[in-house]
């Protein structure tokens, strides 16, 4: 059989050295050696690959937004107030209100105002990418500066997550889990070998926990019907135990339904959140772990973003020749309205 040539190769990427073995009328057999890789062979290679578009950001997670009430606005103020105020009547409301004929005065009622005061900070960040790596990037079809925003993005809201929770000891802040003002106790003792852990608790235990905590945050706040806890938050391992565990062996229903169809708040005709975040865990006293309840709602407990994450400027740094960007956002600690109405109960 003869063959016949129906092409030429580019020198440019195969290389015709000596000791090759010979075509059919003279010549070397084109191989890819390390000439031809030099000489364009390389790239080649790189078209042959397959590669992926997507690409992998770390693993990470935050929850802040599900647990606080955040209200944007407000600039670069240093503190937010707010106003609370008290009534008192002389006498008592009770029976030194009682009225009669002949009587020589009435019951004066009034009012005691207050101002609270709650620290703000300044969240700043950069980027800085490259001249040379953004022109690179052309070819690529990806964009650097919106992998590194994503960044900024990521550093921002796991300082929201930390500020919202726990706030920062330096600065004198605190957050949802660890405020000085709210009542700390520990849930009841399981009856069996004296454990407070709900892993080694009963599903009724379970609910007279959470009812216990409900019941005692509602009676700080005088059963006011508005202030009836509404959200509670505990970690990950109590609250999968809540879903995994059914209430027997013979029932189709988990812990988890059983407490948020017979809690207090259910039966008063509100509605209870049960959510896991990691801060929960070694929150408690001496290590231990934390169940927080509260009321989510703004007027007893929020965060201002007064000015929310923001692309300040961008310009060129030409004695490092790349571009910086700066971002920066105004942010207050926890605002924490109704002390008696945030509870933790440690042990669970």
């Amino acid at each position: 059989m003869k063959f016949h040539n129906v092409g030429t190769h580019d020198a440019g990427i195969f290389s015709t050295g000596a000791g090759r073995a010979a075509l059919p009328g003279g010549g070397a057999v084109p191989v890819m050696d390390e000439a031809g890789i030099a000489s364009g062979g390389a790239f080649l290679a790189s078209e042959l690959e397959k590669r992926d578009p997507l690409i992998r950001k770390p693993l990470t997670s935050f929850t802040y937004p599900r647990d606080i009430v955040i209200q944007t606005g407000g600039g670069w103020a240093e503190y937010v107030s707010a106003m609370s105020v008290g009534y008192g009547i002389t006498g008592g409301a009770g029976e030194g209100a009682v009225h009669a004929g002949g009587a020589n005065g009435v019951p004066i009622v009034q009012a005691s105002l207050d101002k609270g005061l709650y620290k703000t900070h300044v969240w700043a960040a950069a980027l800085r990418v490259m001249w040379v790596d953004m022109q690179r990037a052309n070819y690529i079809g990806r964009s650097l500066d919106q992998l590194l925003s994503d960044g900024i993005r990521m550093a921002y809201d796991k300082h929201m997550d930390e500020n919202v929770y726990m706030g920062f000891t330096a600065y004198g802040t605190t957050g949802l889990l660890n405020n000085p003002d709210a009542l700390e106790t520990t849930v009841a003792a399981s009856g069996t070998g004296s454990s407070t852990k709900w892993e080694n608790k009963k599903p009724a235990q379970i609910l007279a926990d959470i009812n216990a905590a409900l019941t005692a945050a509602w009676a700080a706040a005088e059963y006011d019907e508005s202030a009836m806890p509404n959200h509670i938050l505990i970690p990950y391992e109590q609250y999968t135990h809540l879903i995994n565990t059914m209430v027997t062996d013979l029932a189709g229903e988990s812990i988890m339904d059983y407490v948020v169809k017979n809690n207090v708040a259910a039966k008063n005709g509100g509605s209870l959140f049960i959510g896991a975040t990691r801060w929960c865990k070694g929150a408690g006293t001496d290590g231990t772990d934390r169940m927080a309840v509260y009321v989510n709602h703004e007027r007893y407990i929020k965060l201002d973003e007064l000015v929310p994450l923001s692309r300040a400027m961008t310009g060129p740094n030409v004695a490092n020749f790349c571009y910086d960007t700066a971002y920066s956002a105004n942010i207050s600690q926890v605002q924490l309205m109704y002390p008696n109405t945030l509870l933790y109960f440690d042990g669970i």
